[in-house]
C-alpha cells in the first residue's frame, strides 16, 4: 500500500511537470508613454566668457535616442545685486548661452557668496529655481607616482595625487572631475564627491588637507602614461547640489545582482504652477578651480 501511494505520488508531480512545461503564455507588455518633462542642465561658474544652460525634453524609458531639446525657452538668470543675464538659443539646438557684449568686457556671471535665480518659461510654464555660489579653496599641487595597475600585475602605469586643504570653520561640498590628454573622464566611477575633504559620516576633517582616498581618486583605469596631460576640476556647492549629485551617482552606478529599482533624483526646479508639469534637472552655481600637470620628471615622485 505504501509503494502505491509512493508511485501514485510520483506520477502526479511528474504530471504536474509536464504540464508546467507545456504552458507557454506569451505575454505582450504595453508600457504606455508618460509625459514628456523639461530636463533642466545648468551648472554655471564664475569662469570669465561664455555660461551655458541646456534643455532637452524626457524621452521613453526605452527609446535609445538623443534627447529632442526644448527650444522657443525663454531663460533668464539674476542675482541679488540685481544684475540680470539673458540667455538665448540662436542655433535652435535647447543650448542656451550667455557671454560678455565683447572680448573686451571683463564681466563674470558668478561671483562668490551671491544667490542666483534661474528663471525659464516654456510651453506656457513658468519654472524658477535659487541656488547660492558658496566658498571654495584651491587646488596646491598635482603629482605621479609609478605604481603597478593592479597588486597581481607586473603592467605599470602613473597614480595621480592631488593636495589641497579644506577651509576651515564650516561644511564644504566639494564635485571633482578631471580630464586625460583633453577628454573629460565621464564614467560613473569617475564622480568624486568630497564632504569636507573626506567622506560623509567620516571623522571630523573640517579645516584639514583632504584625505589620500579623495586626493587619489581621479584616476583611469589603467593609470596614466609618461607624457600624459590631467587637468583636474574642483568645483565646491551646497549641502543640496550635493544630495543631487550623491543620488545620482548612486543611480548610474545601480547595477549587478544587488541592484535596487531605479528611483527618481530630487531637483531643486519648480513649476510655478503647482498643478502644471514638474521639471528634472538641477540649477547650480560654482566657483571652479583647477590644476594642470604633465606626467613627467618635474611631476614624479617616489612611493608612498
Amino acid at each position: 500500500m505504501k509503494r502505491s501511494l509512493v508511485v501514485l505520488k510520483l506520477a502526479v508531480v511528474l504530471i504536474s511537470l509536464w504540464g508546467l512545461m507545456g504552458c507557454e503564455t506569451i505575454i505582450d507588455a504595453n508600457i504606455a508613454s508618460g509625459p514628456t518633462q523639461l530636463a533642466v542642465d545648468a551648472w554655471l561658474t564664475d569662469q570669465p566668457g561664455q555660461q551655458r544652460i541646456t534643455l532637452t525634453q524626457t524621452a521613453n524609458y526605452f527609446n535609445n535616442g538623443p534627447s529632442t531639446p526644448a527650444t522657443s525657452a525663454s531663460v533668464v538668470v539674476g542675482d541679488n545685486t540685481g544684475r540680470t543675464f539673458a540667455f538665448t538659443d540662436p542655433d535652435n539646438d535647447g543650448v542656451y548661452t550667455w557671454k560678455p557684449a565683447s572680448t573686451r568686457d571683463t564681466t563674470r556671471l558668478g561671483i562668490i557668496g551671491r544667490t542666483y535665480t534661474l528663471g525659464i518659461q516654456y510651453q506656457g510654464n513658468t519654472y524658477v529655481s535659487v541656488a547660492q555660489m558658496p566658498r571654495t579653496t584651491s587646488i596646491d599641487s598635482l603629482i605621479f607616482r609609478k605604481k603597478t595597475i593592479t597588486p597581481v600585475s607586473k603592467e605599470e602605469g602613473y597614480r595621480s595625487e592631488f593636495y589641497a586643504t579644506d577651509p576651515a570653520g564650516a561644511i564644504d561640498y566639494y564635485y571633482l572631475r578631471y580630464y586625460r590628454n583633453g577628454v573629460l573622464q565621464n564614467r560613473p566611477q569617475d564622480i568624486s564627491l568630497a564632504y569636507d575633504g573626506a567622506f560623509r559620516g567620516s571623522a571630523n576633517t573640517d579645516g584639514l588637507m583632504f584625505i589620500r582616498p579623495i586626493r587619489q581618486s581621479l584616476n583611469p583605469e589603467k593609470l596614466f602614461a609618461l607624457n600624459d596631460t590631467m587637468r583636474i576640476e574642483m568645483r565646491t556647492m551646497t549641502a543640496e547640489g550635493y544630495l543631487f549629485w550623491e543620488l545620482l551617482r548612486a543611480q548610474l552606478q545601480n547595477a549587478g545582482l544587488f541592484a535596487t529599482p531605479p528611483a527618481n533624483v530630487p531637483s531643486n526646479i519648480r513649476n510655478t504652477n503647482a498643478a502644471g508639469p514638474a521639471a528634472v534637472g538641477f540649477f547650480l552655481v560654482s566657483p571652479v578651480r583647477t590644476r594642470t600637470a604633465i606626467v613627467g620628471k618635474e611631476t614624479l615622485r617616489g612611493g608612498d
